[in-house]
């Protein structure tokens, strides 16, 4: 039987060996979890929030040994690993909350001859069984974005966690159990990825929640069966501007927090950052001694800033992109140096060509792209080139800048005097373009998991 081999990105240490599933008996979990998806009201609303209520308080509990897995797994440095433990407390809570925001709507009636004597309202069915395929990069928050809305609206759920880190969602899933999960509500499976591509396109399966590479989330998009939606998590190059009055002082330690917080291995990393002419020198070398100050090392170290990236290859190629870029024009300021086999200190690079994978591609490595640019509408027209478009921020005192941007920057979301990394759990997620489809966030998730009916009732007693 084939094993997963699941490694410490930090010194390649293996941490476990767990077997992947096997297709027989996949197929029974997905059997069973179909058959719940036709009665959902086997397991009654008030039931699930008493269910999440006391996931929450256990996770609660535990939370600083899901934080040192996260680390240890995942390679994020504890401190921020602490966070994230933090951040999925949160969201189950948010999701208690969001039960009482998620129904239907009246629909005025008695407006026409025809409409008289009626009265109409929506309410809102869960969509069906969920396959969710998540990341490595939250091996907790994300498990919760995806398992917890799905239960919370009545939806069974197939968990795949990433290969990368399978450890935290195991344990995860443990806990849920150890809750009162009843049978066959959320499963977890660790499948090869030619299985997990048949399962997202069995017509058994209503909706693929996915979060990594656009490459690997359009295909699965593609092969979906008729009448399954797929909703789309990836990436982008996260644009940031800096303006000529912008806060220097304020914005440079957001910059780099943005674009090397888990090693820029985050959808909404700051990537490409574009200064005003006037305030080029000065951003630049208040960035360089920014970065120079990171310390870049060991996750389990508490003084840690930057931790490795999630394997030995993903270095390798960050690297190589810096390399190339340098090649054809562009500056490496600072940062870049091998530390070990996936601990890359973070690179700055000025003027990357645009046609550099540096620039045009989603890094998702500790590096930042430094550019250039005169006029503000201008430097806009250039960002709204990109096959991507996630969110994007804008450093400025000028609230008619600021505006502007919000205007005619193509991006879901816009932050202002902020960088493009912040993310509260219970605020809408998505991107557009190639960054992704649908949207995510705790009450809008539970939207895109769920549909209206209509339901119509003839009465002479309407209002």
């Amino acid at each position: 039987m084939k094993e997963c081999s699941v490694r410490s990105p930090f010194d390649q240490k293996v941490l476990a060996m767990l077997p992947y599933d096997q297709e027989a008996d996949v197929e029974k979990r997905v059997d069973a979890a179909y058959r719940l998806s036709r009665k959902p009201q086997s397991w009654p609303k008030d039931k699930r929030l008493a269910f999440l209520q006391t996931v929450a308080s256990a996770l609660s509990k535990d939370s600083e040994e899901y934080a040192k897995l996260i680390a240890l797994e995942g390679g994020k440095p504890l401190q921020d690993a602490r966070v994230e433990a933090m951040r999925a407390i949160q969201s189950i809570q948010a999701t208690i909350a969001a039960l009482y925001e998620w129904h239907g709507t009246e629909i005025p009636m008695g407006l026409s001859a025809a409409t008289s004597e009626r009265w109409a309202m929506t309410k809102r069915e869960p969509r069906g069984l969920v396959l969710a395929i998540s990341a490595f990069n939250h091996p907790l928050n994300l498990i919760v974005h995806q398992v917890i809305p799905a239960l919370a609206v009545g939806c069974p759920v197939l968990i795949k966690p990433s290969s990368k880190t399978p450890l935290t969602c195991q344990r995860f899933h443990q806990l849920l159990v150890d809750c009162g999960l009843p049978a066959f509500w959320c499963q977890r499976l660790l499948t090869e990825d030619a299985l997990t591509e048949k399962l997202a396109a069995d017509p058994r399966v209503a909706v693929v929640s996915f979060i990594g590479s656009a490459a690997v989330g359009w295909t699965l998009q593609r092969q979906l069966a008729r009448g399954s939606i797929a909703i789309l998590e990836h990436g982008g190059t996260a644009p940031l501007v800096v303006t000529e009055d912008a806060d220097l002082e304020a914005a440079i330690p957001l910059i780099v927090k943005g674009g090397t917080y888990h090693a820029g291995q985050v959808c909404v990393s700051v990537q490409n950052v574009f200064v005003q002419r006037q305030r080029l020198d000065a951003c630049r070398e208040q960035l360089i001694a920014a970065l120079q100050k990171l310390r870049t090392g060991d996750p389990m170290d508490p003084q840690t800033d930057v931790g490795p990236m999630i394997q030995p290859e993903a270095a390798d190629r960050v690297a190589q992109w810096i390399d190339q870029a340098v090649t054809a024009g562009g500056r490496l300021l600072c940062g870049g140096e091998r530390l070990s086999p996936g601990c890359l200190r973070p690179a700055l690079v000025e003027g990357a060509p645009s046609s550099s994978s540096f620039y045009k591609d989603e890094l998702f490595g500790p590096g930042l792209g430094l550019y250039a640019y005169d006029h503000l509408d201008e430097c806009v027209d250039r960002i709204n080139q990109s096959r991507f478009a996630f969110q994007a921020a804008i450093f400025t005192q000028n609230m008619a800048k600021a505006l502007q941007f919000v205007q005619q920057v193509d991006a879901s979301t816009v932050l202002i005097n902020d960088h493009t990394a912040f993310r509260a759990d219970w605020m809408p997620f998505g991107g557009r373009k190639e960054s992704g489809l649908g949207v995510g966030g705790i009450l809008p998730s539970m939207m895109e998991l769920s549909r209206e009916k209509l339901v119509i009732i003839k009465s002479p007693y309407n209002i």
